[in-house]
């Protein structure tokens, strides 16, 4: 049998790829028969300076064992494994949303492996870009342009209040032709259950999009951000009318947390359940199929302290409807651990309110095998201890490990990494990425300050 030609496709582009761009076609006049004429233009040269190319360049990394037999004939120190680099490139698109700090907000899979990432802006100028952080799960990357100036940023929608048939304006840089610009209408919303990403709420939209538009702006009529695109469904990766945007409050709350944490601290509610269908909306006394079934609560979640109940059916964020149960996920991940939100609920047929404060995930832990060899072994986690005192904390460490050799222990806070602060994940990883040859971490164990010295 045959496989489907409908796939799901990330909109990145490789550079192989790009054709020669094609001539832009006259502007329509704005009267005809001193009539006016609907026109995109005036909100278009408003919003299209936001919206950046990005090009990348890294190396895809394959390891490969070496069998025994080669150690046996050419000695010990022959090596175990072999490592071959193979140099790529690739193309996206990008928002500017903080003109002054120079952020641009971009798909995790547009930057992916990039060693290097230069961004175009729409005046033509090439400025380089670092990575401040992303989160693979939601597909969400954030930049900082480097000596940039005079930028424009694009404002950023509610877009909890969109509605199907709103009109919607896809901008990117499709095929490496430059900037593009197509339109349509939202087509539906809280789409879930595709298999693109971990946390899905896509906005669907008929707005061409094509490969190369992943990171780049949709926009409602207003000229202000509702979405960023991300994702297509067609034939070989191609526009059929069918394209994906992760919405712009998402997009915001995670931008926010990877600002403040270096990362994204993912909130947990701490309930099971699917998708709510007309017989169990009825068994339960709900008018409407619209809501998140809870099938179970975990216990010792914030739920369950919340006072949440197996068979609730829950409506509501905050006071804004929820459709399935994917956008109660995916919401309620991407809000951020610590946050105290409002949750709508049926039971019995009732409407009751909820106050629930969000848990911390155990997936922003991190294993630091391949952070730096001479950590192998411990698994790290953001902190604050009860002094105030933001670090990164050792929740485990196994046995006899590097780690564990160099004196690390469970419990210790590192506060500090070759005289530089360390307040978070983030500032550890980017402090690592410049490969010291000697790491002296300074360390909080209980009321003590130490050093360990790592080569």
């Amino acid at each position: 049998m045959k496989k489907p030609l409908l796939v799901f496709s990330a909109l990145a582009l490789g550079i192989s790829s790009i054709i020669a761009p094609v001539t832009a076609t006259a502007a329509l006049p704005l009267s005809v028969n001193n009539q006016q004429v609907p026109s995109l233009a005036p909100m278009l040269e408003q919003v299209t300076p936001a919206v950046v190319s990005i090009a990348i360049e890294g190396k895809h990394v394959s390891r490969q064992r070496v069998p025994e037999s080669f150690r046996f004939f050419f000695g010990p120190d022959f090596p175990a494994e072999q490592v071959q680099e193979q140099p790529f490139r690739g193309l996206g698109s990008g928002v500017v949303v903080d003109a002054k700090k120079g952020y641009v907000v971009t798909n995790h899979h547009v930057i992916e492996g990039a060693d290097k990432i230069m961004v175009q802006l729409a005046d033509g100028r090439e400025v380089s870009a670092e990575l401040i952080g992303s989160d693979k799960m939601s597909d969400i990357a954030l930049l900082k342009l480097e000596d940039a100036d005079n930028l424009t940023e694009i404002k950023i929608a509610d877009s909890d209040s969109l509605r199907v048939g709103d009109f919607a304006v896809a901008i990117g840089n499709p095929f490496g032709l430059g900037q593009t610009v197509t339109s349509g209408i939202i087509s539906a919303l809280g789409r879930s259950g595709l298999n693109i990403e971990n946390f899905e709420n896509f906005i669907q939209t008929d707005a061409a999009i094509n490969s190369g538009n992943s990171g780049g702006a949709l926009v409602n009529l207003n000229g202000e951000l509702i979405g960023i695109n991300t994702a297509i469904l067609g034939p070989n990766g191609g526009n059929v009318g069918i394209g994906f945007a992760i919405p712009a409050n998402m997009v915001k709350n995670l931008s926010e947390q990877i600002l403040e944490f270096g990362e994204v601290k993912r909130g947990v509610l701490g309930v099971q359940g699917g998708e709510l269908n007309n017989e169990l909306a009825e068994a339960f006394g709900y008018e409407t199929n619209h809501g998140a079934f809870v099938s179970q609560v975990m216990p010792d979640s914030a739920a369950q302290k919340a006072g949440l109940k197996a068979g609730d059916i829950i409506t509501s964020i905050n006071g804004k409807a929820i459709r399935t149960f994917g956008e109660l996920r995916a919401k309620i991940a991407t809000l951020g651990a610590g946050k105290t939100v409002k949750l709508g609920v049926v039971r019995d047929g009732k409407k009751k309110e909820f106050n629930v404060t969000l848990q911390e995930s155990a997936q922003t832990k991190v294993k630091a095998d391949n952070l730096h060899k001479g950590l192998t072994g411990a698994e790290f986690a953001n902190t604050t201890n009860s002094d105030g005192v933001k670090g990164v904390k050792v929740t485990s460490l196994e046995e006899r490990s590097m780690a564990a050799r160099y004196g690390l222990e469970k419990g210790d806070i590192i506060i500090g990494l070759n005289r530089s602060p360390i307040r978070n994940l983030g500032e550890l990883r980017k402090a690592l990425d410049k490969q010291p040859s000697v790491l002296a971490l300074e360390i909080k164990r209980d009321d003590a300050i130490l050093y360990l010295v790592i080569r």
